[in-house]
Formats: structure tokens, C-alpha cells, sequence
């Protein structure tokens, strides 16, 4: 939330003639330690919130109160912190708007049985590219900054490059303005130039590989879906580590590649058919 909520707050920013100062400090706070009892999966104490989000305990026990009497936030019986009801239900508003189709998860979850690896699937929510859904491969790998929602460092991730390749090039720039194009591993592109370059290679080639630009030790291959329009609609991604991937690369990008087509076959004429078959799946 930390990364995607900055980049949905600047978007927003630019788009409100109000004042950066204007911002509330007490909201801006609940919502940081709302985000660090998220990820703490119930193990989350006042002291642990306080020395991560730099809160004064004072000040953090009674931004939890506040929290937990508005059903944000829940106190166990250990007396640790974790996400309440509240929380849940704006979870739940929030993936029904901007998850993707039954059809589509449809797809997503074939790709991952398919290949037996992670498998997620990114597509625009409110002017933004979204990771939608995703699910975690049989064998371990977890990225813990990628979550659903989240819109960070699309310079970096081969889904996010794999849709934007397919967009006019003048919207794909747009996306990148006054975006820190921030090195994330050695292997990260951080230059317009490069990236530019990367793009035209995307597109060429149908489809993006990511070598540890994004994690160190993790490589993703990526394919684009597109609408009737011809419009990149969203991505659908696989992760493995580097030598699971360098073994299995050709198999992965071409399972990508087929899922996209699959989805783009939905997309475009409203049912789930093998390509070059007749028949609904």
C-alpha cells in the first residue's frame, strides 16, 4: 500500500488545485499504521507500529483507538493488533471494482496450473495500471511488495513494460513523467533512453522478461491482452526464481503468451474459446 498509495496521491495531487500543505498529518499517520497492521498478519504490538511508522506511543495508541473504534483494526486476545471487520468490507468494495472478471481469474488460475508458478494479472482501475489478482506459486517465492493494488515502479516490471509497449508512445511518456525511475537492483533500466529502447523491443517481440530488475533473484515473463478496441487491456504474468526461469524460459513465455491470447479472445468476442477453436471452453 505504501508505494502505491504515494503514486495514487500524487496522481491525485496533480489533479486538485489545492496545496500540497493542505495535507493531514493525523489521516496521512492512520493510514501508515493501518498499512503496517495489514502486512504484520496478526502479529502486529502498539510498540512494533509505533517504531515503524516513527510515532510517539502516545501518539500511535491513540491513533489505534481511533482505528479500532470506526472497526479498522481489532486488538486480540494476546493484546496484538490486526485488521477488522471495517477493513474487510472496504477490501472487498475495493477488489469487486477493480479485480478482473471471473472470466479472466478464469485465466489467471489456468496459467498458474499450467506452470506451477506465481501468476498475476494487471489491468487499469481509474486511470491506473493495477496489479489485480494474483497467486502464489506451489514452490516458494514471494515478493512482499507486490500485493493487489499495488501500481508502483512500472519501469521496472515486465508487467506493467508488456502493456505499456502497446500503448501510443506519447501516453506511455505521460505515465513516466516526474516518475523517479529508481534502481531497484543493479539490472533495473533507470534512463528514458533505455527504456525507451526496452519498449520497442517489448513490442517487436510480443511480450516482456524481467531479469531481476525488479527482485533480486526473480525473473517474470509477461504477455499483453487487448480489448475490442486493440487496446492493451492488461497483462498476465508468471515469477520464478533465476534458475528456475533460465530452465524453463521458452516454456514460461510461451504459456504467457497463450493466456493473453486466450484473454484477448474473451475480450473480443465475449466467451472463453481455445484460439482456432470453435468451441467454449
Amino acid at each position: 500500500m505504501g508505494v502505491a498509495a504515494g503514486h495514487r496521491l500524487g496522481a491525485e495531487a496533480a489533479a486538485d488545485p489545492a496545496p500540497a500543505q493542505t495535507t493531514l498529518t493525523t489521516l496521512t499517520r492512520g493510514l501508515e499504521v493501518l498499512e503496517v497492521i495489514a502486512s504484520s498478519d496478526g502479529t502486529a504490538t502498539a510498540k512494533y507500529v509505533a517504531r515503524v511508522c516513527g510515532l510517539k506511543p502516545s501518539t500511535c495508541y491513540h491513533l489505534l483507538r481511533t482505528l479500532r473504534a470506526l472497526g479498522y483494526v481489532v486488538r486480540t486476545r494476546d493484546g496484538l493488533w490486526d485488521l477488522g471487520p471495517q477493513a474487510g468490507r472496504l477490501s472487498r468494495r475495493i477488489q469487486l471494482r477493480s479485480g478482473p472478471s471471473p472470466e479472466l481469474a478464469a485465466i489467471l488460475t489456468g496459467l498458474h496450473n499450467r506452470t506451477g508458478e506465481s501468476a498475476y494479472i494487471g489491468g487499469w482501475f481509474n486511470h491506473q495500471f493495477v496489479l489485480q489478482h494474483l497467486i502464489e506459486g506451489r514452490q516458494s517465492l514471494r515478493v512482499d511488495t507486490l500485493d493487489i493494488g499495488y501500481t508502483g515502479d512500472m519501469h521496472a516490471r515486465a508487467s506493467c513494460l508488456s502493456v505499456l509497449a502497446f500503448l501510443p508512445p506519447e501516453q506511455a511518456e505521460v505515465m513516466f513523467t516526474d516518475a523517479p525511475l529508481r534502481a531497484l537492483t543493479a539490472a533495473t533500466l533507470t534512463t528514458e533512453a533505455s527504456l525507451r529502447e526496452r519498449l520497442t523491443r517489448i513490442r517487436r517481440q510480443g511480450y516482456a522478461v524481467d531479469l531481476e530488475e525488479y527482485a533480486e533473484g526473480v525473473c517474470c515473463a509477461s504477455a499483453p491482452f487487448f480489448d475490442q478496441q486493440g487496446t492493451p487491456a492488461g497483462s498476465l504474468t508468471v515469477s520464478a526464481p533465476r534458475s528456475r526461469f533460465d530452465a524453463r524460459a521458452d516454456f514460461l513465455v510461451t504459456c504467457v503468451r497463450e493466456s493473453a491470447i486466450l484473454a484477448s479472445a474473451f475480450l473480443q468476442g465475449g466467451r472463453l474459446a481455445r484460439p482456432g477453436r470453435n468451441t467454449p471452453l
